[in-house]
């Protein structure tokens, strides 16, 4: 019994101290271990934004994430996409620029081999010789080259350029002139002196079946001199 008594008289004074802890300072310490091991859990802004949106490369970069959002792989992702868009513009530049050119100098130019053609073409649609030889000027067409093309109006005219060692450049060309009656050959020679902007008549003549050579322009004629074309803001006469 005394035994007994004993035993239950150690257990009480333990009791007691445990009473004496207060429960809030449990709670406290449990809520302080919870926020710290949710602060370490925590992920980063940048992993956050990172972990919300997909991966960018040069080939899906539309540019809607900001610059200081990308990793440093996108960046140089990024950097690749924006030197390959100014070399496609630089070199759509540089072909315009070439085709531009082409056409100035070929079509719109007064001296273009194309305007030269056409005023050509309508001297001889206006000599009285032409027409006798070729028909109503009216259905006189004139075309390059024979070749496959059905079309003869898109036949290549054959024309060729050259400087020569004075620094006059030289036009040549060569076409065909069709009219109802007979077909001819025109054969055009032009010379631009050094240092002038207007081409000049070397000779201009047609040659048809049955006929004379029909001289529209011969500057080796001393009856015929050259003939300088008159212009007026650039446009030829």
């Amino acid at each position: 019994m005394k035994h007994i008594t004993a035993t239950l008289s150690a257990i009480r004074p333990t009791r007691r101290f445990a009473a004496l802890v207060p429960s809030n300072s449990v709670r406290c310490a449990a809520q302080r271990q919870h926020r710290s091991h949710a602060t370490h859990n925590k992920p980063t802004s940048s992993d956050s934004l990172t972990s919300k949106r997909r991966s960018v490369t040069p080939f899906n970069d539309d540019g809607h994430v900001p610059w200081d959002q990308l990793s440093v792989t996108e960046k140089t992702g990024r950097a690749t996409q924006l030197t390959f868009h100014l070399g496609v513009i630089m070199v759509g530049l540089v072909l315009t620029g070439a085709v531009g050119y082409t056409l100035w100098t070929d079509v719109f130019a007064p001296d273009s081999k194309t305007n030269q053609l056409n005023r050509a073409v309508d001297r001889i649609k206006k000599d009285p010789r032409c027409i006798e030889a070729l028909g109503d000027s009216k259905q006189i067409i004139a075309h390059g080259e024979m070749t496959s093309n059905k079309w003869r109006r898109a036949r290549p005219v054959a024309s060729t350029e050259r400087t020569d060692q004075q620094g006059n450049q030289h036009l040549v060309m060569h076409f065909h002139v069709d009219g109802p009656l007979r077909d001819g050959i025109a054969q055009l020679h032009m010379v631009k002196q050094r240092g002038q902007s207007d081409y000049e008549y070397k000779y201009l003549f047609v040659d048809v079946k049955g006929h004379e050579r029909i001289y529209l322009e011969n500057a080796a004629s001393s009856g015929n001199p050259v003939k300088r074309q008159l212009s007026f803001f650039g446009v030829k006469w």
